[in-house]
Order: structure tokens, then C-alpha cells, then sequence
């Protein structure tokens, strides 16, 4: 996997900031979006790779909560 890569969330993934549903649980699984970055060494609970879902919506996903699309 790598930065550029289409990818489908495959687990379910619960989120509460998403935008027009904050605080409010959103299930990401079945969503695909765009890798726009790989942390290297992981800043946030182990969580390294940064999918764009939607405009102006990022998640932080592990690796076994996303497949690449081809």
C-alpha cells in the first residue's frame, strides 16, 4: 500500500468526527477513499495510515481495516 492508493475500509471502523455527524457514531466500513499519507512512525495509537474518505474527511486506519481497490 501506498500514498496515491484507492482503498476500501473492509472492518468495521466506528468514528464520532465526521462532519454534520459529530459526536454522533458514523461506521466508516464499506467507505473508499484515497491514502494520502503513511506515518512512518506512528503518532497516533498505532493508527499510520491516513485515508481522505471525502472531501475535508481524513481517518487514521491500521492496515487490516483497509484493502487497495484496483
Amino acid at each position: 500500500m501506498k500514498v496515491g492508493d484507492r482503498v476500501r475500509v473492509i472492518k468495521s471502523v466506528i468514528v464520532y468526527h465526521k462532519p454534520k455527524h459529530k459526536k454522533e457514531p458514523f461506521q466508516l466500513q464499506g467507505m473508499s477513499g484515497e491514502v494520502i499519507n503513511i506515518i512512518g512512525k506512528p503518532i497516533t495509537a498505532n493508527l499510520p495510515i491516513v485515508v481522505e474518505l471525502e472531501p475535508k474527511f481524513s481517518a487514521h486506519l491500521k492496515e487490516d481495516e483497509v484493502e487497495v481497490i484496483t
